[in-house]
């Protein structure tokens, strides 16, 4: 036998966790998991239903605009209406990063893909290892870029055991250690065997308020500020929440109304890490719901860069 050399060795013990596989989560500090989760803090803008051209394609340079108008810090991106999403979201990163608009992305999980339904997240479909490293290379490429979710996250528990979920997150952190996972998760599904399956590959929660704790509907918000707080409790009290707030029909529950839709943004944002409206709305065909969703993210922007222009005191 060879003898080793101490260098050798040395290398060996450098490269160990690399050659262990997955099993060991990279840029799982609490420098990194700040860093993903700090860049998130203070998020506001919309979510899905992207404006689009009659080829399908999304009218990008349309989409942009309307963030602006609004003043959204913050576009979550549905790859998942149409097979060409994943190439219109390269071409909405660099617009979107010009007028400092950051991105999430967020896919969505077998449940929702068919047989359940007619399409697949075009191109890598239910290879959700391959979803997690393209997004990570992208995000490098686009620094504005800066998470992704997946949708009704915890359906799908039988697919996202911990072993994928230690090669999914593994895989993403080893090329961009700043890029966060938030996945959707409902009130009811938040339990503290759930939070504690999961909380080492999330960098925070993206909640879809439906006054779970009470009865399920779109009319009520006396239980968000300690639905938010609940959850956020189960997650060991670090990690954001941030608010989802249906500005459009759930599919098993009533509509919403402009007055629900401003409550629930107003108090979200005092309790909640940040607030996304599901989906984008537009003046012509939801004016009310428009006026108020601009209004309150106008406001928001302001208070955000006034406070930003303030001298930091001493010890700041």
């Amino acid at each position: 036998m060879r003898r080793t050399s101490i260098s050798a060795w040395v290398i060996l013990l450098a490269l160990a966790p690399l050659l262990a596989g997955c099993r060991t989560l990279p840029a799982g500090s609490s420098n990194a998991v700040a860093a993903r989760s700090g860049r998130l803090h203070g998020a506001f803008g919309t979510y899905d239903a992207e404006p689009r051209k009659s080829d399908g394609r999304v009218d990008v340079g349309r989409l942009v605009a309307e963030l602006v108008a609004i003043r959204a810090n913050t576009y979550n991106f549905l790859v998942w209406r149409a097979a060409t999403d994943w190439e219109d979201l390269h071409l909405f990163l660099p617009q979107a990063r010009e007028k400092n608009i950051k991105v999430w992305v967020t896919l969505v999980p077998p449940s929702e893909s068919p047989p359940h339904t007619r399409q697949y997240c075009e191109p890598y479909r239910l290879d959700y290892v391959r979803w997690a490293v393209e997004i990570a290379r992208l995000s490098v490429q686009e620094p504005n870029l800066v998470a992704w979710s997946l949708d009704d996250f915890s359906y799908d528990s039988k697919t996202f055991t911990v072993n994928y979920m230690e090669k999914m997150i593994g895989g993403s952190r080893r090329i961009n250690p700043r890029l966060a996972f938030v996945p959707c998760l409902y009130y009811d599904h938040v339990t503290p065997q759930l939070a504690e399956r999961y909380r080492p590959f999330v960098d925070g929660i993206l909640f879809p308020y439906r006054h779970e704790s009470g009865k399920r509907n779109l009319s009520d918000w006396d239980t968000l500020e300690n639905e938010v707080a609940r959850v956020r409790e189960r997650f060991g009290g670090t990690v954001p929440v941030f608010l989802d707030v249906y500005a459009t029909k759930h599919s098993q529950l009533n509509d919403s109304t402009a007055e629900y839709v401003e409550q629930v943004m107003s108090t979200g944002r005092r309790c909640a890490d940040g607030v996304l409206v599901y989906q984008h709305q537009y003046e012509a065909s939801s004016p009310e719901k428009y006026r108020v969703i601009k209004a309150l993210f106008d406001r928001w922007a302001t208070e955000d860069a006034s406070r930003r222009q303030m001298p930091k005191t001493h010890g700041q």
